[in-house]
């Protein structure tokens, strides 16, 4: 669902709320309570949600792209898989949180409140990953991006032009380098409607045909 440009709240209660699949991308949010409400695979770039209660809340597969959650309360949330990527953490609360394979990048981690980097759930990188890739599968990033659907989306590149490493490198995570040619190949005659969140890809490659 493309909320994108409606989901502007100020001291609203949206508690117990099911958000999954959203495009929250650019959103407004002001001390508004969406506790045990579920963010699964919802894409926040460059969404603004500042001193909101986060309480219990579920962002599996989200990913918070030049986000500022300034001031918001995470206590007791679960991140799965969860990408932060240049996001303002100040004075945001993650006590007792859940980390899963969630990934921090060029974010300033020491600002936020009750974050133990040393959890074995979470990754921290100061900048994009370095990647050395095959030609061949720099091609077919490429190839995709050719797609007007995937260019939309900013998951395989940056917004200087040059291909994401991080999302390359979660796909490598789960892909043999060959699979991931192939499916990036497939991607640019297949994809045909909108979509928010590198999950979209996953979900894709796990379900390509096999020879």
């Amino acid at each position: 669902m493309n909320a994108k440009g409606n989901f502007n709240y100020n001291s609203a209660e949206k508690k117990n709320k099911n958000f999954m699949y959203q495009n929250l991308e650019r959103s407004h949010c002001y001390s508004c309570d969406f506790s045990m409400s579920n963010f699964n695979y919802v894409n926040f770039r460059g969404a603004h949600f500042k001193f909101c209660n986060l309480y219990k809340c579920s962002f599996k597969h989200a990913e918070f792209i030049g986000s500022n959650l300034k001031g918001s309360d995470f206590k007791d949330a679960v991140f799965e898989n969860t990408v932060f990527d240049s996001v303002r953490l100040e004075d945001v609360s993650f006590k007792d949180a859940k980390f899963i394979n969630t990934i921090f990048v060029s974010t300033n981690t020491a600002a936020a409140k009750n974050l133990d980097i040393k959890n074995p759930g979470i990754r921290i990188f100061n900048e994009m990953p370095k990647l050395e890739i095959s030609d061949n599968l720099k091609n077919a990033v490429l190839s995709a991006m050719e797609n007007k659907y995937i260019k939309k989306s900013r998951i395989l590149d940056t917004k200087d032009g040059g291909i994401n490493t991080l999302s390359l490198m979660l796909l490598l995570e789960n892909f043999d380098e060959e699979t991931l040619i192939k499916g990036l190949t497939l991607l640019n005659s297949q994809i045909d409607r909108d979509f928010y969140t590198l999950s979209y890809i996953t979900k894709f490659l796990e379900n390509m045909p096999k020879e």
